[in-house]
């Protein structure tokens, strides 16, 4: 006997993403999260114009800044892009979990205070062991649980992570009024900081930049961002996140799919998660609707092609004797800087 039809393994944003669209879609959704409540993770809160159709689609409107475009900058250059169909929106992440949560509890998916820690898969369906000692099964297994996919490993679809070119972020807000509609990149020697304007009064300031590099050293000596926050009250503690670069050597294991960073993961840098991460749970559903689980396979590829490769380009140059070389680059080509603000804003 089943304990629903669709099991979800991850409470996050995209695992409320993936219970919204399966209960929209009629199906009963049991999402297995050990923690309760909102949930915090260090990201970059920049969410793309391309999210917010997915967002309306699941009935989700958080409170936000609205974000007009990006804008690359070193000490010398500053080259700026506006969005063409319209704003992406600053949203905090505390602010977004909490509308995905009372959206799903509106339409009535059902919660395990469990994380799953193996997987047992079937054929007609899949069941889960947890760290409180229950076996759950569901008709389909949903993995959101993040970089560090619990699940990915049970299934063998995880990839052991890379050496190279691991970075990790940090993230810290200050209660400081945005003075720019755009998020700004600034490019340091050590790492990017991103800038970005949150509702409220808030900006949200992040750090992208190989393990070891403390934050508050790399943002006093970051130049006109360290004048810009001198002075501002920390309003958030600082949180950290990553690796960043997670592999997998699929995205499905017969009833079993991997959604948003557990899917795989390049990088940060282009802002692309939870616009990923959204259009992965919407497929992965539709997929499950379908019978067909090749489906998912099939369009993860295609949603996500372009994002992979442009962000690991862009790594490959960042971690590279070239990374000085970036912004002078974007200011001397802006329509070649634009294309690629274009294709990460879809």
């Amino acid at each position: 006997m089943s304990d629903a039809q669709l099991l979800v393994a991850g409470g996050g944003p995209v695992g409320l993403a993936t219970a919204i669209e399966a209960r929209l879609a009629g199906i009963d959704v049991l999402v297995v999260e050990p923690r309760d409540g909102v949930i915090d993770k260090a990201c970059g809160e920049g969410v793309m114009p391309g999210a917010r159709e997915a967002l309306d689609r699941l009935g989700v409107a958080p409170a936000s800044a609205p974000i007009a475009g990006i804008d690359y900058r070193d000490v010398r250059h500053s080259v700026q892009h506006r969005f063409s169909g319209g704003p992406g929106q600053g949203i905090r992440r505390t602010t977004l979990h909490a509308a995905l949560l009372e959206r799903a509890r509106e339409l009535g998916v059902r919660w395990v205070r469990a994380r799953v820690v193996a997987v047992e898969p079937g054929g007609t369906s899949v069941a889960v062991a947890t760290d409180a000692g229950s076996r759950l099964v569901g008709g389909w297994l949903v993995a959101a649980d993040g970089l560090h996919s619990t699940v990915a490993r049970s299934v063998g679809l995880a990839l052991p992570e890379p050496r190279a070119r691991r970075r990790y972020g940090q993230r810290r807000h200050y209660r400081l009024e945005p003075w720019t509609d755009l998020v700004e990149v600034h490019w340091t020697g050590v790492g990017e900081f991103y800038v970005t304007p949150l509702a409220g009064g808030v900006v949200g300031v992040s750090l992208l930049a190989r393990r070891g590099v403390h934050y508050e050293q790399a943002l006093a000596a970051s130049g006109e961002l360290a004048e810009r926050i001198a002075g501002a009250d920390a309003v958030s503690e600082l949180r950290g996140a990553g690796p960043f670069r997670q592999r997998t050597r699929a995205r499905v294991a017969g009833r079993v799919l991997l959604v948003g960073d557990a899917s795989g993961y390049v990088d940060a840098l282009t802002a692309e998660g939870i616009r990923i991460g959204l259009e992965s749970a919407h497929e992965a559903v539709a997929a499950i609707c379908a019978g067909r689980s090749e489906q998912y396979e099939a369009a993860w590829g295609r949603t996500t092609r372009a994002f992979r490769r442009m962000t690991a380009g862009l790594v490959r140059v960042a971690e590279s004797p070239l990374r000085g070389l970036v912004v002078p680059a974007a200011a001397r080509m802006p329509r070649l800087y634009a294309s690629g603000v274009e294709r990460i804003a879809r």
